[in-house]
């Protein structure tokens, strides 16, 4: 992608609506306006007029508006031309606005060349993304949050006081009779102390936020005819899965999406796992081990009225695990109860409330936060990797008394700090963060 070129798309979704527009943005934008207009409409006022092709004909009567650079979205000059929403209008103007000298913008192009042109970072240019896939009213704040710049005030906080460190000890090296003494004050100590507190505090912030776009991941396993079939159709609130009393139903792997109470959830329903000659039934349970690779999260079901145990299952799995017992509205006995596990009835619901409150207790969702940033893995990742960069230069200080070496683990903290803002990132990187944006954003 090169900001030397004028670039042109749709940015109103496909189909027919009441309106449509066409976005523009370059060097060649008044050129265009020019040959489509007739004239250049004045700064940020809407004008009702005729566009045209090339030779003069007329397409859509409707409204123009020019955003002159760098006060714009992109930072360059944009045109937006606001007409009659049919698919077939839609692409006659986009085709004379080529044809006046744009090129198809790719996907994420425009907030790219705004990210490019320093309207906005990396973590506000994300939250764009973001904020058109929200699939709640939480997740939209969150991301609004973010568009408005919390997220990477935050971030850039801690990168100041992470050069702040730096310099401190980078100073120290220039006198090296007194690195020793230098180091070891009670000042430098606090610092560090002060800016773990900060990681910490946003570490939260940004895992409720990456949970919010990106849900939660959540394989049922379980014996055959444990419930698993009837839990996945209980939660989705339809019946998502056949339920027989026959063994061995499930065969393959279902998948739904739901929101439990505000939390995204990606549900996997998984074959019985048990021993069998039916070729099918076996591809069905590699399936199922197969889908604990994809998981965040294994509930393990059991029927309480069985002799099975969590052991007879045969999970090799380390992610985190729920244990749950199904089918009390059966059992009629008095029992003693793991109060690690739930106790429900896939068949008449009671129970699951508290099934979803222990899976948002796992990973630490909260439905009413109100201070949730919208975020991504790749953010948390980022400062995961800072966190533990300034913990061994801690070390280095406290144990070893190694200026250099606390220099370079605060010098590595800084580098990840910069990805989430995009301060310094890679050309791979954009290209798959801008790739998944829509065309015409």
């Amino acid at each position: 992608m090169t900001n030397q070129d004028t670039i042109a798309a749709i940015t109103t979704p496909p189909g027919k609506g009441g309106v449509g527009i066409v976005r523009v943005s370059g060097e060649s934008v008044q050129e265009i306006a020019r040959s489509v207009l007739g004239f250049v409409p004045k700064a940020r006022y809407a004008d009702l007029t005729w566009f045209k092709n090339g030779g003069g004909e007329e397409i859509d009567k409707g409204i123009s508006i020019f955003y002159p650079g760098p006060n714009s979205y992109t930072g360059e000059d944009v045109l937006e031309l606001q007409g009659h929403g049919g698919p077939v209008v839609m692409q006659m103007l986009l085709q004379a606005v080529i044809a006046a000298g744009a090129r198809v913008a790719e996907a994420g192009e425009f907030t790219q060349r705004a990210f490019l042109n320093d309207k906005m970072d990396l973590a506000q240019a994300e939250a764009v993304a973001d904020l058109i896939d929200s699939g709640s009213t939480q997740a939209a704040r969150a991301a609004l949050r973010s568009l408005q710049g919390a997220f990477s005030d935050l971030v850039n906080s801690l990168v100041d006081q992470t050069i702040d460190l730096r310099a401190y000890v980078e100073a120290a090296l220039d006198f090296p009779e007194e690195e020793i003494d230098f180091l070891a004050t009670d000042e430098l100590k606090q610092r560090f102390d002060n800016i773990n507190l900060e990681f910490t505090a946003l570490q939260k912030r940004v895992q409720q936020g990456a949970l919010l776009r990106e849900g939660l991941t959540a394989v049922i396993v379980g014996k055959p005819n444990a419930g698993k079939s009837s839990l996945l159709n209980k939660l989705a609130g339809y019946e998502a899965a056949i339920v027989t009393d026959i063994p061995g139903t499930t065969r393959d792997v279902l998948k739904e999406q739901i929101v439990l109470d505000g939390l995204p959830l990606h549900i996997i329903d998984t074959a019985g796992l048990r021993e069998s000659d039916d070729v099918i039934e076996q591809e069905g349970i590699r399936r199922a081990h197969s889908a604990l690779e994809q998981a965040d999260l294994i509930i393990q079901l059991i029927d309480v009225n069985s002799s099975d145990d969590i052991n007879n299952l045969n999970i090799t799995s380390d992610l985190p695990r729920l244990t749950v017992y199904n089918k009390i509205d059966l059992y009629s006995d008095d029992m003693q109860k793991d109060t690690a596990a739930v106790y429900l009835s896939a068949k008449t619901g009671f129970g699951l409330d508290d099934l979803v409150q222990r899976l948002k207790a796992i990973v630490g969702f909260q439905s009413d936060a109100d201070n949730t940033l919208g975020a991504r893995t790749r953010h948390l990742h980022a400062l995961n990797k800072a966190e533990e960069h300034i913990k061994i230069a801690h070390q280095h200080l406290t144990i070893s008394k190694a200026g250099e070496l606390v220099a370079e683990e605060l010098r590595l903290a800084q580098d990840y700090l910069n990805q989430i803002t995009g301060e310094f990132t890679s050309d791979d990187l954009l290209g798959k963060i801008f790739g998944s944006f829509c065309i015409g954003k």
